[in-house]
């Protein structure tokens, strides 16, 4: 008698964030049916209101955690996780919310509630590893289709996951982009910023912002006086390194 095979079960969680990695993982069409037909989604709302019960074989978790309710959640979903991935900037920085780790969040909620006593929020906005263990990172605002692709097929197939940890000053080399900083005296991030983008702005003649987070080499101090002498001032670095990881981007300066 043949056993019935018993698939992975995948399961996508949403803190807080816009949305946009879990829509990443929509958009890989082909690559999400053929992974239908191997695992089973056992709940991932983005997509279906059918919602199953843990426990998960992997879970990827997208948003950061800014009210004491998702910092109960995130830990019911690393109990009920094998494998727990976050996904994207918000899940491994805190996202460009955590703007607030550096301002009154008072005077935020006062300023833009009309009733802020109805507002439960935290003081800050941190990423999914500092409240639970984390097996991956995948970063991004928003990840890439193929990285998340990759991450998935590894913990499913019970390896690491191939993706690299150099800058995106890599591949402006590799798919030819002429240094707009060198060239072009364009300020960059991609000397510091993390890879997965494809380079796509220095493409289109355009400083990197960041979007993945502080890459495994970090260099600020010596980055910040070629963004000054580029046209930037404190504050222009400052606004600069403030978006998408701006958390992350501190803790580098703070080393």
């Amino acid at each position: 008698m043949t056993a019935t095979r018993t698939r992975p079960r995948l399961a996508v969680f949403k803190l807080a964030s816009c949305d946009g990695c879990q829509l990443t993982l929509l958009d890989c069409e082909d690559e999400l049916l053929a992974l239908a037909g191997e695992v089973d989604i056992s709940h991932f709302l983005e997509a279906s209101s059918a919602v199953e019960e843990g426990p998960y074989d992997l879970s990827l978790v997208e948003g950061s955690i800014t009210t004491a309710e998702d910092a109960g959640r995130i830990r019911a979903i690393r109990a009920a996780s094998r494998h727990l991935v976050t996904i994207g900037a918000c899940a491994t920085a805190g996202g460009i919310q955590a703007l607030r780790n550096f301002a009154d969040v008072d005077e935020f909620r006062r300023t833009v509630y009309a009733h802020p006593e109805y507002i439960s929020t935290l003081a800050t906005s941190t990423p999914v590893s500092a409240h639970v263990d984390v097996d991956f990172e995948l970063r991004g605002c928003p990840i890439d289709r193929r990285q998340l692709i990759e991450v998935i097929t590894a913990f499913l197939a019970g390896r690491r996951p191939d993706v690299p940890n150099h800058s995106v000053c890599f591949e402006c080399k590799r798919r030819g982009t002429v240094c707009v900083t060198v060239a072009h005296g364009t300020p960059c991030l991609g000397p510091v910023t993390h890879a997965g983008c494809g380079a796509l702005c220095p493409a289109y003649h355009r400083g990197c912002f960041g979007c993945f987070g502080p890459s495994g080499s970090v260099n600020l101090p010596a980055l910040i006086p070629l963004l000054r002498r580029d046209g930037l001032d404190e504050d222009d670095v400052e606004r600069f390194l403030h978006t998408f990881n701006t958390a992350a981007f501190e803790e580098e300066l703070g080393k």
